[in-house]
């Protein structure tokens, strides 16, 4: 009798909670050495996904690679072309009509990477028959080096001072800084050019040089990289005795190393191309630099506008391999202490 009262209460409870108690699935158990293969198997899984992510990365990085590097790849080696290969190429682009308007191109223009003759004829007219080109290129050399310069040397000293000191007065002109910053040069050119011309210096050198030693980008990149200079080592600096112009030049300078370079070869490579500061402030065109040379050159000289390009690329080039690494470190390092 007993047992048929539990069992009415057990049906009676399964009743009340409307379902059936639900069986525990067996546990399996596996063996480690199959639990070996079944990771062997992951990792191999996640290593195979890996490795197609990283082929097609480098598969769409090196297309954008060889897209950017063509234009650079074609100039250098038709400056190597005979001027006959050269027209037999491209003649129909540059062809003018009896008018000197452009002709329609009919034809398909035949880009050549490799030139059927290797010609040094056109460096050797830049070189050393047409002294034109070369007075070009230094007077590029003499507008863009005192810029670069003296630039760093007023953006070092305006970043330090914006980095040590707080205060309306300070927020109002780094504010101002990052404003004209923001500006496109074409927005404050007119104003250099009236500037210049109440300073009377229109159509000489200090017409460019100003406007560029006073620029803002380097001070608003240097400050950046200065306020995180950790304050214990100023404050240490300061309690051996340090002032102001030790701690500018002992620690401050040293530690903004990577930063100073990265912003002279930006400086540098932004000033080596420009091309409306010496068009509105120089009115002389024996003061005009290599850049705005370039688009005068005419059409019956393209062999030589191909070697002309071609030396113009060699500093930027240099510039920017000698002073890559300090670039990186200068950009992902932010100004801070290595551990």
């Amino acid at each position: 009798m007993e047992d048929f009262r539990k069992k009415d209460v057990l049906s009676e409870e399964i009743l009340y909670l409307g379902t059936e108690p639900k069986k525990k699935k067996p546990q399996k158990n596996y063996s480690q050495e199959v639990l070996r293969k079944m990771d062997k198997r992951a990792a191999r899984a996640r290593k195979f996904f890996r490795f197609i992510k990283v082929s097609i990365a480098t598969v769409i990085a090196a297309f954008f690679a060889i897209l950017f590097l063509m234009p650079i790849v074609l100039t250098i080696s038709n400056s190597f072309m005979a001027s006959s290969e050269i027209a037999s190429n491209y003649g129909t682009v540059f062809a003018t009509n009896s008018n000197g308007g452009k002709v329609y191109i009919s034809e398909k223009v035949n880009l050549k990477f490799i030139p059927d003759m290797v010609s040094f004829s056109q460096y050797s007219t830049v070189l050393f028959k047409s002294p034109e080109y070369l007075l070009k290129f230094w007077n590029s050399v003499i507008l863009v080096g005192p810029i670069v310069l003296f630039q760093l040397i007023v953006a070092t000293l305006a970043s330090y001072g914006f980095a040590r000191y707080t205060g309306k007065i300070r927020a109002i002109i780094f504010f101002s800084y990052v404003i004209l910053m923001l500006m496109p040069y074409q927005v404050t050119l007119v104003p250099n050019y009236l500037v210049s011309s109440w300073l009377k210096i229109l159509d000489t050198y200090w017409a460019i040089w100003l406007p560029g030693i006073f620029s803002p980008f380097a001070v608003f990149l240097l400050t950046k990289f200065m306020k995180r200079i950790p304050e214990s080592m100023i404050e240490a600096a300061q309690i051996d005795g340090a002032g102001e112009w030790q701690i500018y030049r002992r620690i401050c300078l040293p530690l903004c190393k990577g930063a100073i370079c990265s912003a002279a070869i930006l400086v540098f490579i932004d000033y080596w191309n420009m091309v409306e500061q010496p068009l509105i402030l120089l009115a002389d065109g024996e003061k005009h630099p290599l850049s705005v040379f370039l688009s005068k050159i005419n059409s019956g000289e393209v062999g030589l506008a191909f070697a002309v390009a071609t030396i113009y690329m060699v500093p930027t080039l240099l510039v920017f391999l000698y002073g890559e690494e300090y670039l990186v470190d200068g950009i992902t390092y932010q100004g801070g202490v290595k551990g």
